[in-house]
C-alpha cells in the first residue's frame, strides 16, 4: 500500500518538461534572440559609412558580444539550459560575425578569400559536430576555438571603426594607428586559429567513433 502512494508522489515531484514558447520567453533566449533581432540594424549602420554610424553599429556589435557570454552564464545561473538555447547561441554567433564579414568585403575593408575560408570552416566543423551528435559524440570548443573568436571579436571591431584614429596608452603617443590593418591583421590571425580548432575537432571526431566501435565490438564479442 506504502509503494502504490509513493508512486503518485514521485510522479509529482518529476520535473515538468518546458515547452518550447516558454524556453523561447526565458531571459538568456531572449538575450540570444536580441542578438539575432540587432543584426539587420547593425548592418543599416554599416550601409553608409561615417565614424559617427561606425562607433554606433561597433556599440551594436560589441552589446552583442556581451550578451553572447552573458546570456550562457545566465542559462546556467537560473538553470534554464534549454536545447532551444543550445541551437540559437551558437547560430546567433555566426550569423553576426559572418554578417559583419560578408558586409565589410565590398566596403574593402577584409579580403574575399579571408571571409571564404571561414565561411568554408565554420559549415564545415557546423556540419561535423552534427554528426557527431548524431553519433552520440559531444566535441566541445577547445582554446583554439576560444582564441580564434575572440581574435574575430576584435578584429571586426577594429574593421567595423576602420578610420584611422590617433591613440595613446599610459600617456604614451602611439600616433596614427590605421584600424582597419589591424583588423585584417586580427581576422588573419584568427583564420590560422579556426583551422588549427577544425583540424582538432576532425581528430577528436575520429578518436570517438573509433572509440565506440571499438566498445561495441567488444560487447559484440563478449
Amino acid at each position: 500500500m506504502s509503494a502504490l502512494q509513493a508512486s503518485p508522489a514521485s510522479a509529482s515531484s518529476k520535473p515538468r518538461r518546458r515547452t518550447l514558447a516558454e524556453d523561447a520567453a526565458n531571459l538568456p533566449n531572449l538575450l540570444t534572440m536580441g542578438r539575432i533581432a540587432a543584426i539587420p540594424f547593425f548592418l543599416w549602420l554599416l550601409d553608409t559609412p561615417t565614424p559617427i554610424r561606425a562607433f554606433w553599429a561597433c556599440i551594436v556589435f560589441t552589446a552583442a558580444a556581451i550578451t553572447d557570454v552573458l546570456d550562457g552564464y545566465l542559462a546556467r545561473k537560473l538553470g534554464v539550459v534549454s536545447v532551444l538555447g543550445k541551437f540559437l547561441d551558437p547560430l546567433a554567433d555566426k550569423l553576426i560575425v559572418m554578417a559583419a564579414l560578408v558586409w565589410l568585403v565590398p566596403m574593402g575593408r577584409i579580403p574575399p578569400w579571408v571571409v571564404v575560408l571561414l565561411l568554408a570552416r565554420e559549415i564545415s566543423v557546423t556540419g561535423l559536430r552534427s554528426v557527431a551528435a548524431s553519433e552520440g559524440v559531444v566535441i566541445s570548443a577547445g582554446q583554439e576555438g576560444k582564441t580564434k573568436t575572440a581574435l574575430q571579436m576584435i578584429g571586426i571591431v577594429a574593421l567595423v571603426l576602420g578610420y584611422p584614429y590617433h591613440l595613446g596608452y599610459l600617456g604614451i603617443d602611439l600616433g596614427v594607428v590605421d584600424l582597419v590593418r589591424v583588423g585584417r591583421l586580427l581576422v588573419v590571425l584568427s583564420l590560422l586559429f579556426s583551422f588549427a580548432s577544425a583540424a582538432q575537432y576532425v581528430r577528436l571526431f575520429t578518436a570517438a567513433v573509433e572509440a565506440k566501435e571499438a566498445k561495441a565490438r567488444s560487447s559484440a564479442t563478449s
